[in-house]
Parts: C-alpha cells; sequence; structure tokens
C-alpha cells in the first residue's frame, strides 16, 4: 500500500507586494497640482513651498511648477540640531 506521511505546512512561503517607495519627480521636472513628488515612510524628506504631506508621508504639489529640493537645519527640542531634505514646487 504505498502512501505518503504528511508534508506539514510551511508558513512563511508567502511573497508580500511591493511597497513602490521613493521619489516619483526629481529636481526641474514640472509638477501639476496633486502630482505625487515623493512616496516613504516616516519624515525622510519634509514639504516646503507648494507642496504638502498625505497622511502616509507622501508628499504631493498643490501648485503648478518646477519640482527642487534644498537643504534646511532644524533644531529639536533637546537642543540637537538636523539637516532635512525640503521638497518644494515653486513657478
Amino acid at each position: 500500500m504505498a502512501h505518503r506521511k504528511a508534508g506539514g505546512s510551511a508558513k512563511n512561503l508567502k511573497d508580500s507586494n511591493a511597497q513602490y517607495l521613493g521619489t516619483k519627480l526629481y529636481a526641474g521636472q514640472d509638477a501639476k497640482p496633486g502630482a505625487i513628488l515623493v512616496r516613504q515612510r516616516g519624515t525622510k524628506i519634509i514639504a516646503g513651498k507648494g507642496v504638502k504631506t498625505g497622511k502616509d508621508h507622501t508628499i504631493f504639489a498643490i501648485t503648478e511648477g518646477k519640482v527642487s529640493f534644498t537643504s534646511k537645519r532644524k533644531t529639536g527640542f533637546n537642543g540637537k540640531t538636523k539637516v532635512y531634505k525640503v521638497a518644494n514646487v515653486t513657478a
């Protein structure tokens, strides 16, 4: 009587969906209102002029213009300074 013994079940063979994070429009490119500039986890890049931040920290344009990235120094409550990248859309 040929039969097969129980093979068990593997729980870690599933793959998760890709997140598609990163910069979608680069410096010098044209952006229309609502265009996504950066998809990110957390605020690695902060919103500047002409852009807003979504609830999942996505940075999107609210005005029409050219995309630019600058840096900004911010001082925290503990006195430490940190340099942030700032996304802007200017006409």
